[in-house]
């Protein structure tokens, strides 16, 4: 019989027959979702020997939800979320401009998950448009919950909008306002709670994974107050963690008064460095030199594109795994990072390889090593045979091309 998992003492408890609650989502979603599962299963059987297994418990969401009760994220799937604590999910349909707000955005927020936890590393095999893909191995914490995620945002002429204009001219600010009569206004709230939080679950992570660099990644020479601030919480943070953790502020401290020397034994003493670097510089820098990084942190806006901007060095979104984490409350989202390509939709033809990557994340959070494990050597296996799906095996010479339930049973196959 299947039992919830559970949190107690900051720890999860996770039973041998643990519910875990999916949502195949909308276009590709089914597809990709049930080549996951058959790879899923493969693995725990793999590991225990029919000591363990997962009850997959299917919720509605996104444009199926929609059609079939009305809504699109039903309350009983928030609930059941909410129970659960760890689910996960392919892509749901997010209208652009108009029409109902994302349901992704919808779940991180009412669920409080607010580390956006994206792992970048390299397949062997795997195309890239870059020449040492090898080189990537960033695991990126964005915080989920504030900056543009807030979606504090005001037409052009409207009610709030106007009202702004008249806080700016009182505080002396309008005239920074470029085209103040015909602008549109939104607000990026940056808060020293969400900022230290997510901070934290950078360096835990770093120091849990024996990972030494933790770079926070910001635009505070020109956004002072807000992404200025979130560098400075962010090193406050590190006060915290005593003797393991040495900042920049102290290595440049050390080094004008003591020397390069001993700032540099000092930093070597310690677990893990945190240091910062404005958004623009971290862009060339991962490219230029992408094995300087092990971890970042980063507020929303910048986060959303570092993501993305680094999994395309190692083979683009179809690839990457990602998760929404509350590390405080244990709830988690494990889900596929791309789109729900409608246009491919029923034609079983695209790669699942980010939601198969994503379950490979969910188990290693819940102490499941043993099936993560399996089933990233499975994966990699796949790609270095040359058993791909069509997004890779066009850019492979040699290639066997699978399509999307091909490929999660030859991924299963591999595990056998």
């Amino acid at each position: 019989m299947s039992e919830k998992i559970t949190m107690t003492d900051g720890k999860l408890t996770v039973p041998d027959n643990p519910q875990i609650p999916f949502i195949s989502g909308d276009g590709i979603g089914p597809e990709i979702w049930a080549a996951a599962k058959e790879v899923f299963d493969a693995a725990i059987k793999k590991a225990y020997a029919g000591q363990k297994a997962v009850d997959w418990i299917p919720l509605l969401a996104g444009q199926t939800a929609f059609d079939q009760t009305g809504q699109w994220l039903p309350d009983e799937t928030l609930e059941t979320l909410r129970e659960n604590l760890v689910a996960i999910k392919g892509p749901l349909t997010t209208p652009v401009g108009k029409g109902h707000r994302s349901i992704n955005v919808t779940l991180r927020q009412k669920l409080d998950l607010y580390a956006c936890f994206r792992p970048v590393k390299y397949y062997e095999g795997t195309p890239s448009p870059v020449k040492e893909p090898e080189k990537v191995d960033i695991a990126i914490f964005r915080e989920n919950t504030e900056d543009i995620y807030a979606g504090i945002d005001f037409a052009e002429g409207s009610t709030g909008a106007e009202k702004l204009k008249a806080l700016l001219e009182e505080e002396g600010q309008l005239e920074k306002v470029r085209f103040p009569k015909t602008s549109a206004f939104a607000i990026k709230p940056i808060s020293k709670e969400g900022s230290v939080r997510l901070v934290k679950a950078a360096i835990d992570y770093a120091l849990g994974h024996g990972r030494k660099n933790v770079a926070l990644v910001h635009k505070g020479n020109i956004m002072k107050k807000t992404e200025g601030s979130f560098k400075q919480w962010g090193y406050d943070a590190c006060l915290a963690y005593g003797n393991e953790v040495f900042t920049q502020p102290e290595y440049d401290e050390v080094f004008k008064t003591c020397g390069k020397e001993a700032a540099e034994q000092k930093k070597n003493e310690a677990k893990v460095f945190v240091s910062d670097v404005i958004c623009d510089n971290f862009f060339q820098q991962t490219l230029l030199y992408p094995d300087k990084f092990d971890v970042a942190a980063t507020m929303n806006l910048n986060g959303d594109y570092i993501s993305d901007a680094l999994a395309a060095q190692v083979g683009g979104i179809g690839i990457a795994p990602g998760a929404n984490i509350n590390y405080q409350t244990g709830r988690a989202i494990f889900e596929a990072t791309h789109g729900t390509a409608p246009q491919f939709a029923g034609q079983d033809k695209l790669n699942p390889t980010s939601i198969i990557l994503s379950g490979a994340m969910m188990f290693d959070y819940l102490g499941w090593i043993e099936v993560s494990e399996l089933i990233e050597r499975a994966v990699a296996k796949a790609i270095s045979n040359k058993h791909v799906t069509i997004d890779f095996a066009e850019k492979m010479d040699g290639a066997t091309t699978l399509k999307t339930s091909e490929f999660g049973h030859y991924v299963a196959e591999i595990l056998k």
